[in-house]
């Protein structure tokens, strides 16, 4: 079989360093692009770009069979107007590039996948959304939203898209950072893992390895095309989500914080916003599920105990 190059835009974080890892051990060809040359070693090519500008780059998208956007600012971090911007500059600045650099070269890549958030669904507080439902409203919808629309106006004509509303992805730590599971550990660890608010706030959530396997599937199946939720069957509630992961470590004390208690420890200690916390949202891969992608860690207990 013809090995098959891919590139990932964006690809030097918790994501991007999983996902090329898991292409380079399925016989693919990987090409980092991003600021930073990743923490964690891999045989991958890095390939450095500002994510706002043409360049030289542009070589490395040139005869690939797919691209991955990943691109963009963290949005663990207080949601300052600066911030803000960054956040939805970074996505939509480095989707238009992208764009711009397919049309410059020979051979652009036949297949662009595109990263998105589930949180375009915004924060109900008890509503299972699917790919069916209406999109939310505030920041993190609008960005989505932006986001999507961008790469809807500078895909190819012929090029096959795959937009991923991707959840909370737990995984392992490589050298180039845990994600966030990283940080709830360490707040279980202290004893701190009990209910934050009211609790009942959904927790979407995605093992690495099925997350890595639908992207996977997204540059390889033919069938792919428009937009997924990347989450695993069975979203729990956070109060859910933190005995779970109590249980793994074998904590036995979670206590509780009160909404203030996490919007002053968020904004003076943590140095991030408060709602990432206090808010969430359920949502089922309804998409995947019909297409008959079989999930290998659909429950929560199960995903832990791998990540242990």
């Amino acid at each position: 079989m013809t090995v098959k190059k891919v590139v990932i835009a964006g690809g030097s974080g918790f994501l991007g360093v999983s996902l090329a890892s898991h292409l380079l051990q399925s016989n693919f060809q990987v090409t980092i692009l991003s600021r930073n040359r990743p923490k964690a070693v891999g045989q991958w090519e890095f390939v450095p770009w500002d994510a706002q500008s043409l360049g030289g780059w542009q070589s490395a998208i040139d005869g690939a069979d797919a691209i991955v956007n990943l691109v963009g600012r963290t949005v663990d971090c207080r949601k300052t107007p600066d911030n803000c911007d960054e956040i939805l500059r970074s996505r939509v600045e480095a989707t238009r590039v992208l764009g711009e650099a397919m049309e410059c070269v020979a051979n652009p890549p036949p297949v662009w996948v595109q990263m998105s958030t589930a949180h375009i669904y915004g924060d109900p507080p008890s509503v299972i959304c699917t790919e069916e439902s209406p999109l939310g409203y505030g920041l993190a919808p609008d960005v989505g939203r932006a986001w999507e629309r961008q790469f809807a106006d500078s895909i190819r004509s012929g090029q096959r898209g795959v937009v991923l509303r991707t959840s909370f992805v737990v995984g392992k730590d490589r050298g180039s950072g845990g994600g966030a599971l990283s940080r709830l550990r360490f707040v279980a660890r202290l004893g701190l893992g009990g209910a934050i608010g009211s609790g009942q706030q959904g927790m979407s959530w995605i093992h690495e390895k099925d997350m890595n396997r639908i992207f996977e599937r997204a540059i390889l199946d033919p069938s792919m095309q428009g937009a997924y939720i990347v989450s695993a069957p069975n979203p729990v509630s956070q109060i859910d989500f933190m005995k779970s992961l109590r249980r793994s470590l074998r904590v036995p004390i979670g206590l509780p914080a009160t909404e203030t208690m996490v919007r002053l420890g968020a904004r003076w200690f943590l140095r991030t916003d408060p709602e990432l916390a206090l808010y969430g949202r359920y949502v089922i891969p309804q998409r995947l599920i019909n297409s008959g992608f079989s999930f290998k860690f659909p429950d929560l207990e199960s995903a832990l105990a791998d990540l242990h």
